[in-house]
């Protein structure tokens, strides 16, 4: 189903490379707002070192943020010593073409991770990209998202319910 992730995790950071490896993922492409830092611009705890040991496993990594915010998704990017696309007006699928043709691999080896349903996964599900649903990193949001997520709450619920019937 196009509203459902392949895989589900808390945060990011519980992303572990031996998943990664299973699933034969060699890049992946990374939301920016609320999966890698929080409304505040923070960095979510232990994100360095998580994204030090996945470009260590030879895991590549883009942004592809909805931000119109170039400095902020700039900022991420350069932090982690990485490339970005802002304003990739996800779920449609321009922004990510253009991340995967600067991964330049087969979408087959491509995930995507991000904390909204209705962005990042469909998204993802559209470009027949791996699907990876997060938790966001907090629950102050743009009011944009905020009416957002009581719907994808209860899809995600769904998800998991279904999950744990397999």
């Amino acid at each position: 189903m196009i509203l459902y992730p392949k895989h589900y995790c808390k945060k990011i950071t519980d992303l572990d490379i031996d998943f990664l490896k299973e699933n034969n993922i060699k890049a992946l492409i990374l939301d920016v707002d609320n999966t890698l830092i929080d409304y505040d611009r923070n960095f979510l705890e232990g994100l360095e070192d998580w994204h030090t040991n996945i470009k260590k496993a030879g895991i590549k990594t883009i942004i592809l943020s909805n931000s119109n915010k170039v400095d902020k998704v700039r900022n991420v990017a350069n932090a982690l010593g990485i490339e970005y696309i802002y304003f990739g007006t996800k779920p449609l699928k321009r922004g990510f073409k253009k991340a995967i043709d600067k991964l330049d691999l087969p979408v087959d080896n491509i995930a995507a991770v991000g904390d909204q349903i209705f962005t990042d996964v469909i998204g993802a599900n559209r470009c027949k990209i791996f699907p990876i649903l997060v938790e966001p990193i907090n629950e102050k949001d743009l009011l944009v998202t905020k009416w957002k997520r009581p719907i994808e709450e209860k899809i995600k619920n769904n998800y998991l319910k279904k999950q744990m019937r397999k």
